[in-house]
């Protein structure tokens, strides 16, 4: 499986355009503290971060620095939740699924708590159901905004930059 898509850099060196390849996914917004597991960590699973294939994601850095030459390209973790993650309240009509995160505090929290480069909907329940039935998958995620204030401006005038990357890495690995 490869799931392809857009997200919010977490880290300051992870610029829009730029592309991500999950070394492991994990979601940010589980939280069964109450029961004594860790952030993140589901509930009699045994193990909170699903590892993405190792072979996969190599032939994927080797074609995206053929087909996106202008771009840079990272491995690690992505980190996925029922959140928009942005410092500033989007409009109305923008929200996505009627949840907003309104702080700064929240981006760095998942940045140091999971140690991710990207923030995002889907990867991980994707990761869960790959490791689950033992399917090789990839997580790719092109950069759209920085997941902070500059979210409202980033997003729509980047979003078809950060698509056009990930296309043309697609393209070259198939």
């Amino acid at each position: 499986i490869i799931n392809t898509g857009i997200a919010g850099s977490l880290r300051n060196e992870v610029n829009v355009g730029d592309i991500v390849l999950a070394t492991d996914a994990v979601q940010h917004d589980v939280d069964a503290a109450g029961f004594g597991y860790q952030p993140g960590e589901i509930p009699q699973m045994g193990i909170k971060e699903f590892p993405a294939d190792a072979h996969l994601r190599e032939v994927a850095v080797k074609c995206c620095q053929r087909a996106n030459p202008d771009i840079q390209t990272f491995c690690g973790r992505v980190a996925s939740g029922d959140q928009f993650i942005n410092s500033r309240r989007r409009q109305r009509q923008m929200c996505i699924r009627d949840r907003f995160i309104n702080s700064r505090e929240k981006k760095n929290w998942i940045r140091d708590t999971f140690d991710a480069y990207c923030t995002e909907m889907e990867g991980a329940a994707i990761a869960q159901a790959a490791y689950l039935n033992q399917i090789p998958y990839l997580i790719v995620r092109a950069i759209s905004d920085k997941a902070d204030d500059s979210a409202n401006v980033d997003y729509s005038e980047f979003e078809a930059k950060a698509v056009e990357h990930s296309v043309r890495l697609m393209a070259a690995m198939l």
